[in-house]
């Protein structure tokens, strides 16, 4: 797959995951963790949830395998980090961006938060 756009729409998992490799290379666990630090622990990735992802992920070409490893003193030898790619910033990108027009349009039918406590 050339184009990001022919991958929408993202699952939740695979769009948090992209979400928390934007900034720096994390193995599975810190995956997780990030995950759940940025949604304030509303997204909870289960072990086959993020792997499974993973793998798929890595198939698609949206992430990588780092090559790179923390100081071997302060990290487990067996664990694999993982980047995100620049086909996967590109899939971010458009996912985010299919998000905001269908917010928009949510919007523009005054549907809101308010709708949930009604």
């Amino acid at each position: 797959m050339d184009k990001p756009e022919d991958l929408l729409p993202l699952t939740p998992a695979v769009f948090h995951i992209l979400l928390a490799l934007m900034d720096e290379e994390r193995h599975g666990y810190g995956i997780m963790k990030e995950v759940e630090a940025q949604t304030q622990g509303e997204m909870l990735l289960r072990p086959g949830t993020l792997y499974q992802a993973i793998k798929r992920m890595l198939e698609l070409g949206l992430i990588e395998e780092s090559d790179e490893r923390p100081d071997p003193a302060l990290d487990d030898e067996r664990r694999r980090y993982y980047r995100i790619s620049a086909l996967g910033r590109k899939a971010a990108a458009a996912e985010a961006e299919r998000l905001r027009k269908l917010l928009q349009l949510a919007s523009s039918k005054q549907l809101t938060a308010a709708e949930l406590l009604s």
